[in-house]
């Protein structure tokens, strides 16, 4: 989700649209009228600040962002979801920032701590509460990690700058900034950082920082603050071409869901002068329905099997055999209605007998499926795997909860065997 050429701006300056190079890869000149950029040029004056070039490893390659840092292999949002981002090659990992109730930048997505910390052994009753209304010291107190394994039990909720003292080698950043109306005065926070702490301040000098977000206000005054910083504007779906149009007097590109884009989506976006990102990303079908559509942008919780398949290799090197074949998400009535469910399903593609017991599903929102002992799949079998009631069979395994956990809009899902190496990840 970011670009790699030089030249700096998508062209659109006081409503003039400027071609853009065959590379398609520019980006906007902010708040540059035509005869401000000419005097400067012929005078041997130095250009206003604009958004500095974006740097991928491999020109000739998209963009790979490793969502919440590698959200998929590690909790997301901590410092080890940072190195495993940055250590799988990925041009990008992305993070999302607010603000403590006393003012400190840390990173976390959600709006309440319920979902990825023990808040409510730390602090009872308060698992609902906005996660900005806690302290910063309330917030080193919470276990970060331990929601999504044992491994990762005492990962702290990480402070902003603390991320830049863990990614290596040429990883940039992706920057969200989240709900920044409960965080009141992110934008200048994030700016102040970009422009005076040195480490931030040489990654954006570099090409590798990128900032985003869903809300359009927040954007325009992160806009108005830095405007050499490249901005792009996140939305669930492509917008009419006015809309697009307000978009770009102040972002460089625009970021979406992958599931519902379709090539009029992506020829406006262009159209307007904006890059094209995705996500989230988390399957080799998506990553070529994405780059069939022109993203130049692709942001997925698994970075290193997506860059092993845009590189020609195989993402999964250590398969066994089982794949996910399906996900049934959203079933006619009731999705836990007793036998016949949602559920997942996962085929023995290979040659030899696979005893699947202890391999386990998880979802993009951490929700886990741990398959029992004593199935065996062999070559050409098929295993249903179902969250809701039912009864057990050759072909059917029921966990027998009371929650639904597959989302109905569409979910992303990986497979781990029982020894907990990832075999392989589906996205309908």
């Amino acid at each position: 989700m970011a670009f790699s050429e030089p030249l700096r701006g998508h062209g659109r300056v006081l409503g003039v649209f400027i071609p853009e190079t065959e590379s398609n890869h520019t980006m906007k000149l902010r708040n540059l009228t035509l005869g401000t950029l000419t005097a400067c040029m012929l005078a041997g004056m130095a250009v206003p600040g604009v958004a500095a070039p974006l740097t991928a490893n491999n020109n000739d390659a998209p963009i790979l962002v490793g969502h919440r840092g590698a959200g998929g292999v590690a909790p997301e949002n901590t410092l080890a979801a940072f190195k495993a981002g940055s250590q799988s090659g990925a041009d990008f990992v992305e993070l999302d920032v607010q603000l403590s109730s006393d003012g400190v930048p840390f990173i976390f997505h959600d709006e309440t701590p319920a979902r990825t910390t023990n808040v409510e052994e730390v602090f009872p009753g308060r698992t609902n509460d906005p996660i900005t209304s806690f302290t910063w010291k309330e917030l080193r107190q919470l276990d970060a990690g331990s929601y999504f394994s044992a491994n990762y039990a005492g990962e702290k909720i990480p402070h902003f700058d603390e991320v830049i003292d863990v990614v290596t080698g040429n990883t940039g950043v992706f920057i969200e900034i989240k709900s920044p109306a409960k965080s009141p005065g992110v934008e200048k926070v994030v700016a102040d950082a970009l422009a005076n702490d040195a480490k931030w301040s040489k990654l954006e000098r570099a090409g590798k920082i990128e900032v985003l977000g869903f809300d359009v206000a927040s954007n325009k005054k992160f806009a108005a603050l830095a405007p050499e910083v490249p901005l792009q504007q996140l939305t669930g779906s492509v917008p009419g071409e006015a809309v697009l149009a307000d978009y770009a007097t102040y972002a460089d590109s625009f970021g979406t869901s992958y599931r519902g884009l379709d090539a009029a989506g992506a020829a406006r976006v262009k159209n307007a002068g904006l890059g094209l990102g995705v996500y989230t990303v988390n399957s080799a079908a998506a990553v070529d329905a994405s780059l069939a559509l022109g993203a130049e942008r692709i942001t997925g919780d698994f970075p290193q099997q997506m860059k092993r398949h845009i590189a020609g290799q195989k993402p999964f090197p250590s398969n066994d055999g089982v794949v996910i074949a399906d996900s049934v998400n959203d079933m006619p009535g009731d999705d836990l209605q007793a036998e016949t469910g949602e559920h997942v399903i996962l085929a023995n593609t290979g040659n030899r007998s696979i005893d699947v017991g202890g391999y386990v599903l998880r979802d993009a929102a951490n929700n886990m499926l741990s398959i029992g002992e004593g199935y065996t799949l062999e070559p050409g079998d098929r295993l249903r795997v179902y969250p809701g009631p039912g009864t057990n069979s050759a072909d059917a395994f029921y966990l027998g909860g009371n929650v639904g956990v597959l989302n109905n809009g569409g979910d992303s899902l990986g497979l781990w065997n029982a020894k907990g190496k990832l075999m392989d990840t589906f996205a309908n």
